[in-house]
C-alpha cells in the first residue's frame, strides 16, 4: 500500500471514529442530558425527539421519545414494532400525586372513549406509583418502557415500580398524553416527533 493510500485510509478511519463519537454525544434539553441512543431490555433504541413541557411560562419537565427507528407521526410511533421508551426528567419540584392526576387526565383527553374501561386497571396502578413517590424533585427521572412480551414498565429514579402492565393499549394511551389529538403541550408534541 502506498503512503498516500495509507494516509487516505487513516483519514477515513479518523472521520469514521469522529462521526461515531459525535453520534454518542448526549443532547442537551433545558440542561438535561439525553443520550442519542439507549438500551431497553436488550433493544437498541434511538432518540426520536425531545423537548420541554411548559405550563404557562414555567418549565415542568423534559421528555424524550426513543424508538427502534425514526417516526414522524403519532400513528407511526404507535404502530412501530419492538421496544419503546418515554423518559421524563423533572425541571421543578412537583407533587407526584398531582402529576399522576395530570397524566390520567391526559389519557382521558386523548384516548377513544371505548378504550377507557380497559385502561382503568393500568391507570389505577400508575396512580398508586405516583402517590407512593409523594414528591418528584428537580432532576428526578422516570421512564415508561414498552417491552414486547412483558408490557409497560414504569421506573422511577431507575427502579422499576411493580409488575409490568401487560396491555399495549395502556402504553399507547400514555404515549397519547404527548402525541394525541389534545396533547399536554403542542410544541413538545412536535419536538418528540423530531419536528421541534
Amino acid at each position: 500500500m502506498s503512503k498516500s493510500a495509507l494516509r487516505r485510509a487513516a483519514l477515513l478511519a479518523t472521520f469514521a471514529l469522529a462521526s461515531l463519537a459525535a453520534s454518542a454525544v448526549p443532547i442537551d434539553v433545558a440542561g438535561v442530558k439525553l443520550d442519542d441512543a439507549v438500551d431497553v431490555h436488550g433493544a437498541r433504541l434511538q432518540l426520536n425527539g425531545a423537548g420541554v413541557r411548559y405550563k404557562a411560562v414555567f418549565k415542568v419537565y423534559t421528555a424524550g421519545l426513543y424508538l427502534g427507528k425514526k417516526a414522524g407521526t403519532p400513528e407511526e410511533v404507535l404502530a412501530a414494532p419492538g421496544a419503546k421508551r418515554v423518559t421524563i426528567t423533572m425541571l421543578r419540584d412537583i407533587d407526584a400525586n398531582e402529576l399522576g392526576k395530570l397524566f390520567t387526565r391526559g389519557v382521558e383527553d386523548n384516548s377513544p372513549k371505548n378504550e377507557m374501561s380497559q385502561l382503568i386497571p393500568g391507570l389505577l396502578r400508575m396512580s398508586g406509583i405516583f402517590s407512593d413517590q409523594k414528591q418528584l424533585k428537580t432532576g428526578d427521572t422516570f421512564t415508561i418502557d414498552w417491552v414486547p412480551g412483558s408490557g409497560t414498565i414504569i421506573s422511577v429514579k431507575g427502579a422499576a415500580q411493580g409488575e409490568p402492565i401487560k396491555e399495549q393499549a395502556f402504553f399507547n394511551a400514555l404515549v397519547r398524553i404527548w402525541l394525541g389529538p389534545s396533547p399536554a403541550d403542542w410544541k413538545l408534541k412536535d419536538a418528540l416527533l423530531g419536528k421541534g
